[in-house]
């Protein structure tokens, strides 16, 4: 599949603010800083459709982008988050999880961690936390040209060792690298595959 169109569509500061569910929904979250925004950019080759920024936390809305007119890629707030007040980091980890909860055609959430660190509690118990509420998801590790092969393999393989003491099945993983567009091809076969599998939910007559 090749991205021919992404188009920028609403923030929704709830998720009763999203677009109508009729479509199939990627979701991108990881720690504050790992990349994001860059990994979307570049893989609808657009620089400037998400909002990158060297300050950890600007994402703070359920940002929709509409892609090739037929299924949606979702920018969610890291967690993790940065030096916010109590109160705000609430309202952003509440509004995330009923996001993630409520969805109905989320099809799978890609989990963004940072190829250059060994594991870290806060990514597992992240998806942990997916695990309790039944959401699918995909691991994709980032910025694998800001250390050596070597050294994003040996993370990556830790990260993958680190989750098989809790889960009996491993979801497919992406190594990836927004300079050098890395991992971009294996990720949007990954999504046409489940794209072609992919069957609207029946959508409650107050919702429509």
């Amino acid at each position: 599949m090749e991205i021919t169109t992404a188009k920028y569509i609403i923030s929704s500061p709830k998720v009763e603010g999203c677009p109508k569910p009729d479509r199939a929904e990627y979701a991108f979250i990881g720690r504050s800083n790992v990349g994001k925004s860059s990994l979307i950019n570049m893989l609808t080759r657009q620089s400037k459709l998400a909002k990158t920024s060297n300050t950890p936390g600007k994402t703070q809305l359920i940002n929709h982008f509409l892609i090739n007119g037929s299924f949606y890629i979702v920018d969610l707030p890291g967690y993790g988050f940065a030096k916010v007040s109590q109160s705000t980091r609430a309202t952003w980890e509440k509004m995330i999880e009923n996001y993630l909860k409520e969805r109905t055609n989320l099809v799978t959430v890609f989990v963004l961690i940072d190829s250059r660190h060994e594991p870290q509690s806060i990514d597992i118990e992240f998806l942990r936390k997916l695990g309790e509420w039944g959401v699918p998801f995909n691991v994709i590790f980032t910025k694998a040209d800001k250390s050596t092969q070597r050294d994003a393999a040996k993370h990556a393989r830790q990260f993958i060792e680190a989750m098989k003491k809790e889960w009996e099945f491993i979801p497919r993983s992406f190594m990836t690298s927004a300079i050098k567009f890395l991992g971009r091809k294996e990720i949007l076969t990954y999504i046409e595959e489940l794209n072609n599998d992919f069957v609207v939910p029946e959508i409650p007559a107050d919702k429509t």
